[in-house]
């Protein structure tokens, strides 16, 4: 079964740096588009940024320059480093990939890694 997981959220200070991690597992083919999005309560999920299998990058405007997405497609793995973080910048973090498996395909999703950034 394929899942996606993430890890490295936290707690930290305005101006502070968290990367964050993301691993696909579940005898897995290929990845083409792997991202991260987040999402605030009462708020829609929003793409922060995505990157390609040949790594071509895209980010929202609010984290350009801040927000660095890279991936090691040998690992089926994808990061997020967050530099300058903001008190906006505070969320839940989504991983998502859009994949090939063995048994099926599609678009999934993490569970979601909590970022508090304090002011």
């Amino acid at each position: 079964q394929v899942q996606l997981v993430e890890s490295g959220g936290g707690l930290v200070q305005t101006g502070g740096s968290l990367r964050l991690s993301c691993v696909a597992s579940g005898r897995i083919i290929s990845i083409n588009v792997m991202g991260w999005y987040r999402q605030t309560p009462g708020n829609q999920r929003e793409l922060v940024a995505t990157i390609t299998s040949v790594h071509t990058t895209k980010y929202a405007d609010s984290v350009k320059g801040r927000f660095t997405i890279s991936r090691d497609n040998a690992k089926n793995t994808v990061y997020l480093q967050m530099n300058s973080l903001k008190p906006e910048d505070t969320a839940v973090y989504y991983c998502n990939a859009d994949l090939l498996s063995w048994t099926t395909s599609g678009t999934y999703w993490g569970q979601g890694t909590q970022v508090t950034v304090s002011s």
